[in-house]
Parts: structure tokens; C-alpha cells; sequence
């Protein structure tokens, strides 16, 4: 008797097979015919109020998607509206302000680089041209 009493007294979580012992019992023939039939009443009374909750919520989004369709908001103003905040949000964060300050300063340094080497490009082309018309002109001055 006391193994009986000490099972019922157990903290142990029940295990998988536990679960699967107490799933699978039949507990009806345990009831009598009235428990039966006001858990019937009470299945039947949960399963319909189940049903008006989803056809409440169902009516209550439905009412959401009117009321954003006439504030003009939908899916893709939605969208830009949490991408505008996320990027502002990024642009205000340090790590992106001085990262855009060292690429600012190396674009400038770039643009600088670029120039120089442009110009220097255009000198030599403009030495390469005089030096081209020059020698192209000395033949011709010593045939005279």
C-alpha cells in the first residue's frame, strides 16, 4: 500500500510513455452518465465559443485593413515608412558618422589623385604632340 501511496505522491515530471499511458486511457467508464453528459454540453459550449472568437478576430482585422486603407497606409507605404526610420536610425549612429567622414576624406583624396594624374596625362600627351610636330618639321626644314 505504501508503494501505491508513495507513486501518487511523485515530483517527477511525467515522461513521454507517461504521457502516452494517460492519453490513451479510457476514463469514460470512470464517469457516470450525467458527468458525460455535462462535459458533452461543455465540449459543445467551448467549440462554439471558440468559433465566435476567430469570427470576432476575423472581423476585427478585417476592420484594421479598412481603417489603413483609409489613412492610405498599406503593405508598401508601410515598408518605405520602417525602411526611412531604420536608415535614419543607422545614419544617427556614430560607427556611420565617422565612417562616412573617412570615406568622405578619401573620396576628396581620390578626386585630388584623379586630377593629378589627368593633368599630368594631358602634359605629356600635349610634350608628345609638340615633340611629334616638331620632329615632323625638321625633315622638312633640312630638305631645303
Amino acid at each position: 500500500m505504501e508503494a501505491q501511496a508513495q507513486g501518487l505522491l511523485e515530483t517527477e515530471p511525467l515522461q513521454g510513455t507517461d504521457e502516452d499511458a494517460v492519453a490513451s486511457a479510457d476514463f469514460s467508464s470512470m464517469l457516470s452518465e450525467e458527468e458525460k453528459e455535462e462535459l458533452k454540453a461543455e465540449l459543445v459550449q467551448l467549440e462554439d465559443e471558440i468559433t465566435t472568437l476567430r469570427q470576432v478576430l476575423s472581423a476585427k482585422e478585417r476592420h484594421l485593413v479598412e481603417i489603413k486603407q483609409k489613412l492610405g497606409m498599406n503593405l508598401m507605404n508601410e515598408l518605405k515608412q520602417n525602411f526611412s526610420k531604420s536608415w535614419h536610425d543607422m545614419q544617427t549612429t556614430t560607427a556611420y558618422k565617422k565612417t562616412h567622414e573617412t570615406l568622405s576624406h578619401a573620396g576628396q583624396k581620390a578626386t585630388t589623385a584623379f586630377s593629378n594624374v589627368g593633368t599630368a596625362i594631358s602634359k605629356k600627351f600635349g610634350d608628345m604632340s609638340y615633340s611629334i610636330r616638331h620632329s615632323i618639321s625638321m625633315p622638312a626644314m633640312r630638305r631645303k
